[in-house]
């Protein structure tokens, strides 16, 4: 996979080293652009026989002459004066067939393929090719000689495991041009497959890969050439999760956030999202997380099956991880990286979901290099722009009606992790500030074993207005007026079980007591979920309406008990036999027990139900 492409001569070199942020001078007359890919050559072209390093870097601000870079590599040895070469292209990834199944690093470094050839540790300065040049692909021709084509149309398909990938006219192209030759057959990633000719009677050649800068959303220029069109997100993702399909829904397309304190269960409750969502692509990006919890996604997902079809879960997932020995820098551009990888695959009319984890590492990286920049501070010495950097990364998410007619979609959710829990800091409120669905852990509600531990009176989403039209036509016309009285009870039942901390049960009424405990109900046998049963990790949204229906009845039924002994056996018996309900297989005869069971418990206790 080391790659031996020629690079340019030395145009610039080395004035000042400060850790991985380094000082460029052009030594000829090519200018320095920001965001520019540089390469460090820290021992000049070749050491006592072995071949250069080329130490990566990206440039973050040019003044007057000179220029700062941030090095994806340690530093170690680079000196002033050594040489610099400019690559004229900004940081990108390569797009095409092969991505899926693969492990990356920050910089779109195949992690596998390095460890094939280099051992467990990838050597510093050794260029990489991100997807395999030697494999051939199928590739089957959309177009024919003759016709116009434009950016983002298809040019033809290759076969990508059960997934059709689309090879699509690169995105950078503007205006019209004319299919002048188109190959059948097998081919590498690097051969040409077609041919275009413009109206100045300039031609391309088109290969399977593209390349486009990490930094710039993909359907930005095909927006504004007219040729995609940005659709309001008007669907829920199904994640099967019953608490947030119910109660705070995230749209297909749209933008969430799970923060909460270490040990809360942040990488499970991804985990299950990643898995059990209905989405066709999952991009998995690591951009701080570096122990057993990344080792564990990677080891699992090729050995646990997809739920969505045939296959494992790594046959549609893209992971990214930052190893330990890269610097900050490189977990800076690995959110960037997953994100652009997801909005390929969105161009080409799949709904793809990208987990982060956790961007509260990405921030800290942010802030490091904004120190060493001297950059005037922001609040806890975040970058003055963290709030507009967030905002940019959560908005590339939406749907999409791409040139073609299909339509995909890029969800995001973004786990953080505040110090000590406090959602105050920086990072969490500015992600607030931009997420339409906020998932609050809650360190008390772990410790009681409440999974997922989901505070619902912290939690919140803005998406039930929004989805309110797809419930009414696929559930009900009230299930969104329920569910708001539903999380009222809750709040309720909050207010009441605070005093009863204070005067004991014998300061509440029976009435008030009854409250308490159908919220706790609510909250035992529908908020929670067990993750590792083979039935109740996954609640398909029928069955979640099933079940819904029935806690909702007993939570508004009227009930007459003559005593507080009384209320709290019958919800402990409703309780224990909902639970077993759960875990019981749909249209099964123990479902249907239980089922019965608690109807007739309910009636016979019931004074007035609500209508």
């Amino acid at each position: 996979m080391t790659s031996h492409v020629q690079l340019p001569e030395p145009t610039a070199e080395i004035t000042a080293v400060q850790d991985d942020l380094v000082t460029l001078a052009p030594i000829a007359d090519a200018p320095l652009i920001k965001n520019e890919v540089v390469y460090i050559l820290p021992h000049g072209p070749e050491r006592d026989g072995k071949p250069a390093e080329y130490l990566k870097a990206e440039v973050l601000r040019v003044r007057g002459q000179s220029a700062e870079a941030q090095v994806f590599e340690s530093t170690a040895g680079v000196r002033v004066g050594d040489k610099v070469i400019q690559s004229g292209e900004m940081l990108s990834v390569a797009l095409g067939p092969g991505l899926l199944s693969t492990v990356f690093d920050g910089l779109q470094n195949p992690l596998a393929d390095i460890a094939a050839e280099h051992g467990f540790f990838l050597p510093r300065g050794v260029l990489t090719n991100a997807l395999d040049q030697s494999r051939k692909w199928a590739f089957d021709p959309k177009v024919i000689s003759g016709q116009g084509v434009k950016a983002g149309d298809t040019l033809g398909t290759v076969p990508e495991g059960r997934f059709e990938h689309k090879i699509m006219v690169p995105f950078s192209f503007s205006g019209e041009w004319t299919v002048e030759r188109v190959r059948e057959g097998s081919f590498t990633v690097n051969e040409v497959v077609v041919t275009l000719k413009n109206a100045r009677g300039e031609t391309r050649d088109l290969t399977m890969v593209q390349h486009w800068p990490v930094r710039r959303a993909i359907p930005e220029g095909l927006v504004k050439g007219g040729q995609s069109e940005r659709l309001y997100p008007s669907e829920p993702l199904i994640t099967t999760l019953r608490l947030i399909d119910t109660f705070f829904p995230i749209a297909r397309g749209g933008m969430g956030c799970i923060p909460g304190p270490f040990g809360a269960g942040k990488t499970v409750l991804q985990s299950l999202i990643s898995r059990f969502s209905a989405v066709n692509i999952v991009i998995v990006v690591a951009c701080g997380e570096r122990a057993g919890e990344v080792v564990e996604t990677i080891t699992e997902f090729p050995h646990q099956p997809d739920p969505s079809g045939d296959g494992t879960l790594m046959d549609r997932t893209v992971i990214i991880c930052n190893t330990s020995s890269m610097p900050v820098a490189a977990r800076e551009a690995s959110i960037y990286t997953g994100i652009t990888l997801g909005e390929y695959y969105r161009q080409m009319g799949y709904d793809v979901l990208l987990i982060a984890d956790s961007t509260s590492r990405w921030a800290q990286a942010m802030r490091e290099t904004s120190g060493r920049l001297e950059e005037i501070p922001g609040e806890e010495a975040f970058p003055a722009y963290l709030d507009s950097s967030i905002k940019g990364i959560y908005e590339r998410a939406g749907v999409l009606k791409t040139a073609s007619g299909a339509t995909g979609s890029l969800t995001m959710i973004g786990t953080v992790s505040p110090a000590g829990g406090n959602f105050e800091e920086p990072v969490t409120q500015s992600t607030l500030g931009t997420v339409k669905t906020f998932l609050g852990l809650s360190s008390e509600r772990a410790y009681k074993r409440f999974y997922p531990a989901v505070d619902p009176l912290l939690s919140w989403s803005r998406y039930h207005a929004q989805l309110d039209g797809w419930y009414r036509e696929n559930i009900g016309p009230d299930w969104v007026g329920r569910v708001d009285e539903m999380i009222e009870l809750l709040r309720h039942g909050d207010e009441i079980t605070r005093m009863m901390q204070v005067t004991g049960e014998e300061g509440v009424s029976t009435e008030d007591f009854v409250i308490q405990q159908k919220a706790l109900f609510l909250d035992m046998v529908y908020l929670q979920q067990d993750a590792f049963d083979d039935v109740d990790v996954s609640a398909p949204l029928a069955r979640q309406q099933e079940t819904f229906d029935l806690v909702y009845r007993i939570a508004t039924a009227e009930f007459a008990f003559d005593s507080k002994d009384a209320v709290r056996k019958f919800f402990t018996e409703q309780t224990s036999r909902f639970k077993n309900m759960n875990y019981a297989v749909d249209g099964s005869s123990e479902r249907s027990r239980l089922f019965q069971e608690i109807e007739a418990a309910v009636g016979a206790v019931s004074a007035v139900p609500r209508a």
